[in-house]
């Protein structure tokens, strides 16, 4: 941020030394006119982002409603009965008992199922509304915490919506990313719990109380308990980024100045790893552990993971839609830059540029901006790791556990781009080159728009297979229903595949298909067969 320095008692004057006249010189060029490049710039940003937002905000909407499309497939046939039979409890305890361990994702999916289908045709929408409100108000707090001018809402909320919709429509497994419950509520709807703690933990900084900070503090193990025995890919990133935050906003380093983000990131560390614990060392993670033993741990396990590894970010540096992310925070860092005062001094003014109030010390800076990426590929590594030793050499394309490093990994990249834009917008305003801001607005504002336009497709693919499966499985549903009632043991199921899920009679023997029985028992018959 730069300052023009002025005489005191408000005597402001021109550059030679006369008195000012005429219209306040809001860009410092010290021609006492009105910057009508620099209006009309602001103007063209928020059309900008209004269009990205609107788009954006479109296809999210789509997505929401797509969740009344929502038919059972795969896990949702074995989470209809048990939520029906046994309750949310009785789930809950299954699983810790026989399946895997993960007690909050039991009781979760004991309240989303039941009520039959009707909470995982509500969840698409709920996670929409809380990423995005999340994400909004992630970027307020931040600019907040740097004390710089809030941009107009249009930026922000065109930053939330393309974020959110690149996290949900760019990738490989869109559906089950947003639409399939069981795989929302072991990766999706974790990051969103994350998120909405940091803000819970930054309101409670805000408020200025200690009795809010101890209260933060407090509540941050008990969720990093829940959250560790929800999801371990979660678990794992979760706790790579809170201790990495740990150590740099030490007070000792110079960036804050007392011990409340360190206090409150290892109690969140604490209870991730204590949920872990709990998790692993339950008899459900037991049975499933002996029903798929792990390789030892090799040369050539870690060699194969490494190539594991390398294949899953080919396939993230394969989606060029991401790149919108970097594109929508240098467009919101070019309205940070148009928004400050006097940014663009005369060369011949005395002008003192200064970084944003709250970033920490210079070298400690630039440790702050070049540690996200190797964490993220850390924790990535992390992740495919025990996608490798936990489903063998096809872990690593169940895409769907990938957010929980993708996420991350946008908001990485749009803040990159906010802070290049910013320092961008600075220097073109102080060197006086309104063509070149124009330019250089076109050009990122191009890529954000194209960014959304891109996933127009898989939004278009996604509605048809989605609703296409919905009519077809309710014909089904309601044929296999009055067999039923009319005491039918053994009915037909035409297998109805979608997003890469398995459906009933998969397998080759009746006795190893899970979904068949489940589905089965689902439907209080004895068997399915294929029609």
């Amino acid at each position: 941020m730069s300052r023009t320095t002025t005489p005191e008692h408000g005597d402001t004057r021109r550059p030679g030394g006369g008195p000012e006249t005429g219209a306040a010189d809001t860009d410092g060029d010290g021609d006492g006119r009105t910057d009508r490049d620099t209006t009309g710039l602001r103007r063209a940003l928020s059309w900008i982002a209004l269009v990205v937002s609107a788009g954006a905000g479109a296809l999210l909407s789509v997505g929401a409603f797509l969740g009344l499309y929502v038919r059972p497939t795969s896990d949702d046939w074995c989470a209809l009965w048990k939520a029906r039979d046994m309750g949310v409890l009785g789930i809950t305890a299954d699983f810790y008992r026989t399946q895997n361990g993960r007690v909050t994702n039991a009781f979760l999916t004991g309240v989303i199922y039941s009520d039959d289908m009707r909470g995982p045709k509500l969840l698409p929408a709920f996670l929409v509304v809380t990423l995005g409100a999340a994400l909004f108000l992630l970027a307020r707090a931040a600019l907040r915490a740097l004390r710089l001018p809030a941009p107009p809402p249009v930026l922000l909320a065109a930053a939330a919506a393309l974020v959110s919709a690149l996290l949900f429509f760019a990738g490989t497994r869109s559906y089950q990313v947003l639409l399939w419950a069981p795989a929302t509520v072991s990766h999706t709807l974790p990051s969103v719990i994350g998120l909405w703690a940091v803000l819970c933990a930054v309101r409670a900084a805000r408020a200025g109380h200690r009795w809010a900070r101890t209260a933060a503090v407090v509540a941050a193990f008990p969720t990093g308990v829940a959250l560790g025995m929800l999801s371990e890919p979660f678990a794992m990133v979760a706790g790579i980024l809170a201790g990495t935050a740990a150590l740099l906003c030490l007070p000792r380093l110079g960036w804050t100045k007392d011990r409340y983000v360190p206090t409150w990131c290892a109690s969140l560390c604490l209870g991730l790893a204590t949920g872990l614990v709990l998790l692993t060392t339950s008899p459900g993670a037991r049975w499933r552990r002996a029903q798929h033993p792990r390789e030892p741990l090799s040369t050539e396990l870690v060699g194969e993971t490494f190539r594991d590894w390398w294949r899953v970010w080919e396939t993230i540096a394969g989606q060029g839609a991401y790149a919108g992310a970097a594109a929508i925070g240098a467009l919101l860092g070019l309205g940070l830059a148009l928004t400050l005062p006097h940014a663009n001094a005369h060369p011949h003014s005395h002008t003192h540029t200064r970084e944003p109030a709250g970033l920490p010390p210079r070298r400690l800076f630039r440790i702050a901006v070049l540690l996200p990426l190797p964490l993220i590929a850390l924790a990535s590594l992390a992740v495919t790791y025990g996608l490798r030793t936990g489903y063998g050499d096809v872990g690593w394309t169940y895409g769907r556990t990938w957010t929980s490093f993708l996420l991350p990994l946008l908001l990485t990249l749009c803040a990159y781009g906010t802070w290049g834009g910013y320092r961008l917008g600075l220097l073109l305003r102080r060197a006086g080159r309104p063509a070149a801001r124009a330019a250089a607005l076109v050009a990122v504002g191009a890529i954000a728009v194209g960014s959304t336009a891109a996933l127009v497709r898989p939004v278009y693919e996604l509605t048809t297979s989605t609703v296409v499966r919905a009519t077809a499985w309710d014909r089904q549903n309601a044929r296999i229903r009055a067999e039923a009632a009319a005491g039918a043991r053994d009915v037909a199921y035409r297998p109805l595949l979608i997003g890469g899920l398995t459906e009933p009679l998969f397998a080759r023997t009746y006795a190893r298909d899970w979904a068949a029985q489940c589905t089965a028992t689902y439907y209080g018959v004895d068997r399915i067969h294929r029609p």
